[in-house]
Parts: structure tokens; sequence; C-alpha cells
């Protein structure tokens, strides 16, 4: 049986393998998000895909430029994956998650926490607020899960959390739908 998730060592390894192959100067700095960072946190074994912010743009392209040299190919609006490999690793340039943009770059203080670090490439994780208003902006099952995971291990004060979050929807497209996404993870943390 093919095991289609990636863990955390599985990760660190090819972000290392990177580290010694990629060309020109400076640091790639990826911020993960999505089930990657609760991955790279320990609260969850693997996840499915691999999601990184890479908030500079001149970095995002030399990334994407890396990638095409190294054998992968775009196969969805963000992902990419090498043919054969079942892995597909979703880029997102700036400060947005999908659709969700962030009130803030990911590299301010306090925006995200090192996992890790190479020559050439930083790996942190995105912030557990951002995290969250990313993740319940979606909405899924899923993404309530992981949500009630993190308040469960991060110090997160929760007022501050609704403000950012009610603040960041007034941005989107379907605020009404967001708003009702945050009164079902707010009754699922208070029934």
């Amino acid at each position: 049986m093919v095991d289609y998730r990636f863990g955390k060592d599985n990760l660190l390894e090819t972000l290392a393998v990177w580290d010694e192959i990629l060309l020109g100067r400076g640091k790639i700095r990826l911020i993960a998000c999505g089930g990657t960072a609760l991955t790279l946190l320990g609260y969850k074994e693997s996840t499915k895909d691999v999601d990184f912010l890479v908030p500079v743009e001149s970095e995002y392209k030399r990334l994407v430029r890396f990638l095409g040299k190294a054998g992968y190919r775009r196969v969805t609006s963000f992902g990419w994956n090498r043919p054969g490999n079942f892995l597909i690793m979703d880029l997102f340039a700036g400060k947005r998650v999908y659709t969700t943009e962030l009130l803030s770059s990911p590299l301010r203080r306090g925006g995200n926490q090192k996992v890790w670090e190479g020559k050439k490439v930083y790996l942190g994780v995105l912030n557990p607020t951002d995290l969250i208003i990313s993740k319940m902006f979606r909405g899924s099952s899923v993404d309530l899960e992981d949500c009630l995971t993190l308040v469960q291990h991060e110090k997160l004060d929760l007022r501050r959390l609704e403000k950012r979050y009610r603040e960041t929807a007034k941005y989107q497209v379907n605020e009404e739908r967001l708003l009702s996404n945050w009164m079902t993870f707010r009754n699922r943390l208070h029934p």
C-alpha cells in the first residue's frame, strides 16, 4: 500500500536536499501553514499535502525557477509536484493563504516560529492566530478540528483572536459565511 501522507522528517529531508542544491544568494523563507504547520508543530502525524507561504515575491520567483529546473511541474493553480510523486506542494506568494489575505506579513515579529534553517532555506510555522484564521476561513470539518487542537496546545488570547478574525473577515469576499464559521468554532470551544 502506498502512503499518501507526508511527515515532518520527510519534509525536513526534502528541504535539506533543496538547501544543498539551491543556487543564488540569500535565503528563501518558507512559512508553513495549514496541516503542514500542525505536522511540524507535532500536533498531527502527517499531512496530505505541503502548504508554504513564500512572503517575498523575489524569493517566490526564485523557488519556482528552482522547482522547474529540479523536475517539478505546476499541477494546480498553487500546487507543484514531481512526476511519479504523489505529494503536492502548494506555494502561496505574499501573505495570501489560498484565498485568505492575512492582515500582515508572516515575516513580521511574532508572525512565525522558526522550525529549521539551512544555508539557503529558512522554515517557519505561521503563528497560531493566523493559522486559525486561515483554516476557519476554509471551514471544513478537518480545519475545525485542527483549530480546536491549536487552542488546546498553544497560548492564545481568544478575545484577541476573535477581534483579529473579525477584522480579517471584513476584507474577504463572503464575510457573512466567515463569521458563521467563527460562531461554529466558538460554539465548539464553549458548548
